[in-house]
């Protein structure tokens, strides 16, 4: 189910119920497309509420997740701030069961007279927005604007009156009536059932239109026009009966799960077309919305944050790429250099033999069992003991280029190796403060130009954390996140007798087992091998090598870059990457 009308109605319920009469204390705006604001309720105590404008995740609800904030606040901010802040909540209302929420916020201006803004935040994909209005609809400022370059629609600029998006003709639900749903399912014989009734009524998503036909016993694939008056009439029963709920308040929020366990979908009201799927409820609406969208948000924002990042790696690793190429080409070259060596030698061996200014001559090779002749040319301006040392100076010259293009190989391997660790630890990353973590470690190594600090500015940064999971035999499992977390872990975290683990030969978090130097129990083991695998370049294949060993047997060695290790008297054990696994053992965050 999108965050659809029916949605909004069910937020919008539980808001009026928590947040009417409350005063707002403190608006925070952590990201750009974003806000939070905290009410101080007249019954229920203190709450946060985020409101997003996320073109993915669009959405607002009662939130507990806590949130970095920048330095200094955005300028839409600054207006909410200017214009609401100990501001008392009027009333909360959804217009038109349309996907939009509206707040009115009684405050005083800058005359010290009472007055009323307002906030409209629409939740319609990528033109999703929030929206500060005053008391004549005049736009005070909004989160996103839109000029006409954009959007020739409708503009959203500050000091422009506050128009409702474009109106899509279709029908509020809340005033369903048998007259008017028969009178549609006469004009449109052609639909499907479900777009019948997602395409006439407003909010109505089509996971849930399918729903109320599922309910109704019927198709949600026929045509209207196959229904007689019977099937017309049990559907709109179907599509009533859910409409009273709504105005009723009774909602029963919650998500419906896959076989596999993945979420199929969120549900205000019933999902009987999912039959006997395991389903989780949720006493209040926005604590379903808290777990279904935090981390999939979590995800969007930390790839926007991780764009720059990821193309100056990609760009790092093909500049390696192009290197190797040209490496591997100078040792390819330089395949002829014994050749070069033995006719020195033949030559030397046969030098009074040879007459003066010849082209070529031929000599037995006796470095074979069966000595065979072979011809070797000359340069007949040069003397045969200047020609000799042409061939060795040859050999010399190739064998100097061959080790150095060997050397310079294996850096720039083991260069592609390390960044496509931080590929995998931009992939692993959960919040702003792995990005953060992991852009200092390129600074440190000089990938990033490093920026100044505006002298006397200091900032409360949250450190980042590795992942940490626990086994189903009640054993804690740690997992790195980036290179310099890796380090931390293995080399400091961990003790002596603790279980390492990496996969083989393929870039990927260091996995700990904290046990110890206790015996590790199979099952325990095989998880954090599945945890090492899942975090690795290797989190798509089958049948990934994992190498373990104690704790005590990895070193690393001077030098080398942040989470390269060395390692001894390891074990393998194959295993096939399983994310409903790593999902199950992972610890819940700590707030």
């Amino acid at each position: 189910m999108a965050y659809d009308g029916i949605a909004v109605s069910n937020i919008v319920y539980e808001l009026k119920e928590k947040l009417i009469g409350g005063r707002i204390d403190k608006i925070y705006q952590p990201r750009n497309d974003e806000i939070i604001f905290s009410v101080r309720s007249v019954k229920d105590g203190n709450f946060k509420v985020l409101v997003s404008a996320n073109s993915m995740n669009p959405r607002i609800h009662i939130t507990e997740i806590k949130k970095e904030n920048p330095v200094t606040a955005p300028m839409f901010c600054m207006v909410l701030r200017k214009h609401i802040a100990g501001g008392r909540i009027l009333d909360i209302r959804q217009p038109g069961f349309e996907r939009i929420t509206e707040i009115d916020i009684e405050s005083m201006n800058e005359m010290g007279d009472l007055g009323v803004k307002r906030i409209i935040a629409e939740f319609m994909g990528k033109y999703s927005n929030i929206i500060l209005v005053d008391e004549n609809g005049r736009i005070l400022d909004s989160i996103k604007h839109v000029t006409h370059d954009r959007s020739s629609v409708r503009e959203v600029l500050p000091g422009g009156l506050y128009e409702y998006p474009p109106s899509q003709n279709k029908l509020d639900p809340m005033e369903l009536d048998f007259e008017g749903f028969e009178k549609i399912a006469e004009e449109k014989p052609g639909f499907d059932l479900q777009g019948l009734i997602y395409k006439s009524y407003t909010g109505i998503s089509p996971a849930y239109a399918s729903e109320i036909c599922f309910n109704a016993g019927l198709d949600a694939s026929d045509r209207a026009g196959q229904l007689d008056g019977d099937g017309i009439k049990r559907l709109y029963d179907s599509f009533k009966s859910d409409t009273e709920k709504i105005k009723r308040g009774e909602y029963t929020p919650h998500i419906v799960y896959d076989a596999d366990g993945s979420v199929t979908d969120f549900f205000s009201l019933s999902s009987n077309q999912y039959g006997g799927r395991e389903k989780k409820y949720f006493d209040s609406f926005s604590k379903l919305l808290e777990e279904y969208y935090y981390k999939k948000d979590e995800k969007y924002h930390v790839r926007q944050r991780a764009h720059d990042i990821r193309r100056t790696v990609l760009s790092n690793i093909e500049r390696c790429s192009r290197k190797l190429e040209i490496q591997i080409k100078s040792i390819r070259d330089t395949e002829n250099m014994d050749y070069y060596k033995l006719c020195g030698e033949l030559i030397t061996a046969n030098i009074y033999s040879i007459e003066e200014k010849a082209d070529r001559f031929t000599a037995l090779n006796y470095y074979e069992e069966d000595m065979p002749e072979m011809v070797i040319k000359l340069d007949p301006l040069l003397t045969p003991s200047e020609n000799a040392n042409r061939y060795f100076a040859k050999y010399n010259k190739a064998k100097r280029t061959r080790a150095a293009a060997a050397e310079q190989k294996k850096q720039t391997e083991e260069e592609m190796r390390y960044l496509e660790s931080v590929l995998m630890s931009i992939e692993a990353s959960e919040d702003d403060s792995d990005i953060r973590e992991i852009k200092a470690e390129l600074t440190s190594q000089g990938y990033i130009k490093a920026k100044k600090q505006p002298k006397g500015r200091t900032q409360n940064l949250k450190k980042s954390k590795p992942m940490h999971f626990v086994s189903s035999d009640g054993i804690d499992i740690y997992a790195g996140k980036s290179n310099v977390q890796n380090d931390e872990l293995t080399l400091r975290f961990a003790d002596a007798g603790d279980i390492w683990l990496h996969t083989k030969n393929i870039p990927g978090s260091h996995v700990i087992i904290k046990c110890g130097g206790a015996e590790v129990p199979e099952r325990t083991l095989f998880e954090a091998a599945v945890i090492a695998a899942g975090f690795s370049k290797a989190k798509d294949s089958s049948k990934v090598p994992v190498d373990y060993t104690a704790r005590k047997n990895v070193k690393k060695p001077g030098g080398a870059k942040p989470g390269m290790v060395i390692y001894e008297r390891n074990k393998t054990i194959y295993v096939d990457p399983d994310e409903n696994l790593i999902s199950k053992l992972e610890k819940s965050r700590e707030q």
